[in-house]
């Protein structure tokens, strides 16, 4: 592919993907534009085994865009970083095509793992603001991870995933469209279960009542006599 037609299908991935663009020109001051198109660069220099030049270079963007992508990783094509200050890519990960990652999503490692450290993610991937993949694991295709999130462990594909740890809560098999951008209507598992404590405290006290009435009626009964 022609560097001419890549910068083309990046512009307007992010025009498709971020509502906040008014002109196509805009698009050259994201520094997810930036960190994409340097990691392109600095990704070839590591297959070409040049990796001081390739780490030099990545160190560069960091700098400049707050966005971490070791020229390692493995990076499909449609990959969206909408403010992606903080954003951490390791350098065995692998993320599939049309992937979206918000600012502060880190796919790194336990410092425990040898040889592939980072996780996979699969095609038509969504993970929010602030989340944490850490370990070597798959995120399956068309999954969701809620913001905050730290998944320690292999997501089904069509999942949801919330909570630290992270638990998928919603698996239904339906495809999760690419363009499904809500990171706001989640499952919420500790309301749920919070419910679930508050009936049981309401049944206990009403157990509770029922008992000390039924208590107080055999007393009643004790002094009559």
């Amino acid at each position: 592919m022609g560097i001419i037609k890549y910068i083309k299908e990046e512009i307007q991935i992010i025009k498709d993907r971020d509502p906040a663009i008014k002109t196509p020109i805009e698009v050259f001051l994201y520094p997810s534009f930036k960190a994409i198109i340097r990691y392109r660069v600095a990704h070839y220099l590591y297959k070409k085994h040049h990796y001081f030049l390739a780490r030099w270079y990545s160190q560069r963007t960091v700098r400049k865009t707050g966005i971490e992508i070791h020229p390692g990783a493995t990076i499909g094509k449609g990959l969206f970083i909408d403010h992606g200050h903080g954003v951490v890519i390791g350098e065995t990960a692998i993320v599939g095509d049309n992937v979206t990652l918000y600012q502060g999503v880190t796919l790194g490692g336990t410092g425990k793992e040898q040889g592939k450290r980072h996780p996979t993610v699969g095609n038509n991937v969504m993970i929010s603001a602030g989340a944490k993949i850490l370990g070597s694991f798959t995120i399956g295709e068309n999954s969701k991870i809620g913001a905050g999130s730290v998944v320690l462990s292999e997501v089904p594909p069509n999942s949801t995933v919330v909570g630290v740890p992270g638990r998928v809560v919603k698996r239904d098999n339906v495809r999760v469209p690419a363009e499904d951008m809500d990171q706001i209507h989640f499952p919420d598992p500790i309301q749920k279960e919070l419910f679930c404590l508050r009936n049981e405290n309401i049944c206990l006290r009403n157990e509770l009542k029922r008992l000390y009435e039924k208590f107080d009626e055999m007393e009643k009964k004790d002094i009559n006599k």
